[in-house]
């Protein structure tokens, strides 16, 4: 039997208010040639602004394997929001605060060793109260002394 389910959140961010309203169904099983799907999914997001009343809409689709009885449509809604706030926590301050993509290190294992030492720098700078990963970035890099000492590195004068 097909089902449709929908789960939707109200969000204020500052000085947007954010509505996601997920729909998930099991119409397409045995219709789609994508190995393991269980569900489609359907985002439609609308974003306005509280200042200038701007409304902005968006919907975008997914996949997943996850069955309806392993996860509701409010599970798989708060799931699609966890991957996004780790897209932007992580992924994107390696692509455009370490401009990752544009890196020339491509033999061997240096590549995923310089993404781990990135990861771990990241990483490092949330655990030290770091909100703006570029500004810490530039604040360390103008007071060296000040980086090590995060570390538990002392320098002596």
């Amino acid at each position: 039997m097909d089902t449709i389910t929908c789960a939707q959140t109200t969000d204020q961010h500052g000085g947007r208010i954010e509505t996601r309203r997920l729909r998930a169904s099991t119409a397409l099983q045995g219709y789609l040639e994508w190995p393991g799907h269980q569900q489609v999914l359907e985002m439609r997001r609308t974003v306005t602004h509280k200042r200038t009343g701007q409304t902005r809409r968006e919907v975008v689709h997914g996949i997943t394997s996850l069955a309806p009885e392993r996860a509701t449509t409010r599970e798989l809604l708060e799931l699609w929001r966890a991957h996004w706030h780790i897209e932007n926590r992580l992924h994107w301050v390696r692509d455009v605060t370490f401009d990752e993509d544009r890196s020339q290190v491509r033999a061997g294992h240096a590549p995923q060793v310089m993404a781990t030492l990135r990861n771990l720098a990241i990483s490092m700078l949330r655990l030290c109260g770091a909100e703006n990963i570029a500004a810490a970035c530039r604040r360390y890099a103008a007071r060296p002394a000040l980086a090590l000492a995060a570390v538990g590195i002392s320098l002596r004068e």
